[in-house]
């Protein structure tokens, strides 16, 4: 039996995706639910497992667009697996005939390949014409160097007028270059990007966040934490993520998006968190952040960012979110204006931290300092919220204890 497999559906909005990588070859046998395929869509990449067992015939190429619901390989399913038993051949009912003994043909001796005369050359090959000669001689470029295109070769005035002098760039290194397809996950955030800048009023504010406090309570607890929670390590994205639900309490238009002439608020926060895949960035989601202790959130973005490294993020893990959160800091950035995710209203963008001196208390002390930047639809936020915003994340992560763990570290940790 000829069995088709069709293209599933991602998801509701998605029309189409495209063929990433084949995992098998054309005449393969595949086993039912191996993975045979790889394929993009514009919010994630999905694996193809055959239904069936038995020999495939692939239907599309790596590139190839497919409409969802298209027929992309046949599966044969009476085909034998290779090293299985094969049916026995049948035995031959009549003796094979002797075979005429064959003519001797002479094989022709090969005629010698003709040899091509050189080419003529006369006085005027290379030479140039006096009107030629000057135009090179005022580009400094050696007649030996232009092929001429006069008669007999002569070098000719538009010759030399299209000569280009030679600037002194180094021969014999290598120069190539590669053309490749766009993987229609990448093409899609390259629109969403440039559709950001152009259909909102991104703004961006700037402030910075002295990390002594929060280094000082992961010293502390992150070794005891690491034990308590089976190995779940204790980083800085549960402080942020803490602080920034507790601001977006505080000033909930920064939760909130436009949709045509109406702004839509919402009463939970659900956190995107940008990270780096295989496949480009991606940016999964931290549903109700705010009533995640400091290891759910842990456990949850270690969850996420192991499913994105690992080509299994979904698009119901990527779709929704109120606000994100990203950390160019793990990349050396010290300072940047991150672009809006939308239709979100405001990203924040964590950076690298670096001890600087600051005046404390009127003297000079040396902290670890980070930047931190607020990029923001100026059309729904205004500077005010901004502004207050980015203030009250500040406050939090330079006082944790009192405003994101009610004065008790261990409870908060549960430890």
């Amino acid at each position: 039996m000829i069995l088709e497999m069709k293209v599933p559906s991602p998801g509701e909005s998605i029309k189409e995706v495209e063929i990433a990588t084949w995992l098998v070859k054309d005449g393969d046998y595949v086993e039912k639910d191996q993975a045979i395929a790889e394929v993009d869509s514009d919010k994630a990449t999905l694996e193809l497992p055959a239904e069936m067992s038995g020999i495939i015939t692939l239907k599309a190429e790596e590139g190839d667009a497919v409409a969802v619901g298209a027929v992309v390989c046949l599966i044969d399913t009476d085909g034998v697996k290779p090293g299985g038993d094969a049916p026995a051949a049948e035995a031959p009912k009549t003796e094979a005939k002797a075979e005429a003994p064959k003519a001797e043909v002479k094989a022709e001796t090969p005629k010698p390949a003709p040899v091509q005369a050189p080419a003529a050359t006369s006085y005027a090959s290379g030479t140039p014409s006096p009107a030629a000669r000057k135009i090179l001689d005022e580009k400094n470029i050696a007649p030996s160097t232009i092929s001429g295109t006069g008669k007999d070769g002569r070098i000719t005035k538009d010759d030399a007028v299209n000569a280009v002098p030679s600037m002194g760039t180094p021969t014999g290194g290598s120069r190539g270059s590669e053309r490749t397809k766009l993987s229609m996950l990448r093409r899609k955030v390259a629109e969403r990007l440039v559709a950001a800048k152009n259909e909102t009023a991104m703004l961006t504010t700037f402030n910075e966040v002295n990390m002594t406090p929060i280094n000082q309570i992961r010293n502390e607890y992150k070794d005891a934490f690491k034990a308590k929670h089976g190995g779940l390590g204790l980083g800085f994205m549960s402080f942020f993520t803490k602080a920034v639900t507790r601001a977006l309490q505080l000033y909930p238009d920064v939760n909130s998006m436009m949709d045509g002439d109406y702004k839509i608020a919402y009463d939970f926060a659900d956190i995107s968190i940008a990270v780096s895949g295989p496949k480009g960035l991606m940016v999964p989601v931290v549903r109700n952040a705010e009533l995640l202790t400091f290891r759910g959130i842990e456990a949850e973005i270690k969850r996420l960012a192991l499913r994105a490294r690992d080509g299994q993020i979904t698009v119901d893990d990527m779709t929704g979110g109120t606000f994100t959160i990203t950390n160019g800091g793990v990349f050396g950035s010290m300072l940047s204006t991150p672009i809006i995710n939308p239709p979100q209203s405001g990203i924040l963008g964590m950076h690298n931290i670096i001890e600087r001196p600051i005046a404390v208390n009127g003297k000079v002390e040396i902290h670890p300092m980070m930047y931190v930047a607020l990029s923001y639809d100026h059309r729904i936020i205004d500077g005010r919220e901004s502004v207050g915003f980015l203030v009250a994340v500040k406050e939090a992560l330079e006082n944790p204890l009192e405003l994101l763990m009610n004065g008790d570290a261990k409870r908060a940790l549960e430890l």
